[in-house]
């Protein structure tokens, strides 16, 4: 039973979650299985009796909002999310979250139910994503209960609907939708809807239902900066007991820019691939560990982690060598070509640049980029290693 705990209950939570079934799973054994159980179907009746109990309004323990890290990209929904949290059908009604796949709507949107039910326990909530509403509508249609279906619905104090943009073309659950929204909005009951893009630009969905979700507060959430990545992979390390390297934290935040979901996969990934082969967690395993990951960040955006890992290839280093207080010649010419690099090629300030090497002062990174900017004049070695890496982007 702890094994499984430990190995695959959040995972466990997670997919169900994704796929809008609720999750609170907690897992009992009601009888020891012993080791002398012989024939496989007596095996299998024994294990039969684990259960699974999941919880009612579809929220998932792991989202609150202490668990979420706010940045620059996400401070305006988390407040918010904040201010719904604590005023829900007062603050902002309806509360409209968009931002592609994986930046922390649903966390948010999951933080304010569990807010909602411990300051305000009489409060019926239910999370549920569009999908869930559209199976839930069929169901009642198949089995004529589609009185049980509204009064679910319609009765709620707080009705929060994920990945809206899933109703698009689906003209009798966008109806359903849209009668929900007016029976809770009259009543001031709070509704929340997420999308992976705002209102107006869902094809597919009706007029009324778009002029309705914006009647609210309609909030994006963006890719979150180098910073914030950092932050987001040490809080979930913290969460995780997961004993991780800085220097692979930093790594892992500068190789995945834009989505939390890649960056808590290949965290976890890393860790499995080190606990169960016995290797330790260094540069260059983590670069093989995460190989595919990293390969698709080249077709994508230049980042500071790509240009430092082509600059420590062009120089024959290791990325540990190169992020290091270590000041031998080579070392300290190849950090300065990929700062001047990270200068021109990415839109990142002098400080997250600096910060990306483990420097604290960013004059390190404009000293860096003068000193390439003259040598690029005279010195056909160092040319020669910054068109290399240019080229290769």
């Amino acid at each position: 039973k702890e094994q499984i705990k430990s190995r695959f209950l959040n995972k466990m939570n997670d997919l169900l979650i994704e796929t809008g079934f609720g999750t609170s799973i907690e897992i009992e054994v009601s009888q020891e299985i012993k080791e002398d159980v012989g024939a496989a179907d007596r095996a299998v009746a024994a294990a039969v009796p684990a259960r699974l109990s999941l919880s009612r309004n579809g929220l998932n323990p792991n989202y609150i909002f202490s668990s979420f890290v706010v940045g620059k990209s996400n401070r305006l929904p988390h407040a918010a999310c904040l201010a719904v949290a604590d005023s829900p059908g007062v603050a902002y009604n309806p509360l409209f979250i968009w931002g592609k796949v994986g930046l922390g709507k649903t966390h948010l949107m999951h933080a304010i139910g569990h807010h909602i039910e411990t300051t305000q326990p009489n409060t019926k909530v239910l999370y549920v994503s569009a999908e869930k509403f559209t199976n839930d509508l069929i169901t009642s249609i198949r089995n004529n209960t589609n009185n049980e279906f509204r009064s679910r619905y319609r009765e709620l104090d707080v009705l929060m609907i994920d990945d809206v943009q899933f109703i698009a073309g689906k003209e009798q659950t966008q109806e359903e939708v849209f009668h929900t929204f007016n029976a809770l909005h009259n009543s001031k009951k709070q509704v929340i809807i997420s999308s992976d893009r705002p209102p107006r630009d869902i094809q597919g969905v009706e007029d009324r239902l778009v002029s309705r979700f914006e009647w609210g507060l309609v909030t994006d959430i963006q890719p979150p900066d180098l910073e914030t990545r950092v932050a987001i992979l040490q809080k979930k390390a913290e969460i995780k007991n997961y004993q991780i390297p800085e220097d692979i934290v930093l790594f892992i935040a500068q190789n995945i820019p834009s989505n939390i979901r890649e960056l808590e996969g290949a965290l976890n990934r890393i860790v499995a691939c080190s606990e169960f082969n016995s290797d330790p967690m260094t540069m260059e395993n983590v670069t093989v560990w995460l190989k595919d990951l990293l390969h698709d960040t080249r077709s994508g955006p230049v980042n500071i982690g790509l240009l430092q890992q082509l600059v420590a290839e062009s120089f024959g280093i290791s990325m540990e060598d190169l992020l290091s207080p270590k000041r031998t010649a080579d070392l300290a010419l190849a950090r300065q070509v990929a700062m001047y690099l990270a200068r021109n090629k990415t839109s990142e300030s002098l400080q997250q640049i600096g910060y990306a090497f483990n420097r604290k002062d960013h004059t390190t990174v404009i000293h860096a980029c003068k000193k390439i900017e003259a040598l690029l004049k005279t010195d056909l070695r160092v040319r020669s290693f910054v068109d290399n890496v240019v080229s290769k982007l």
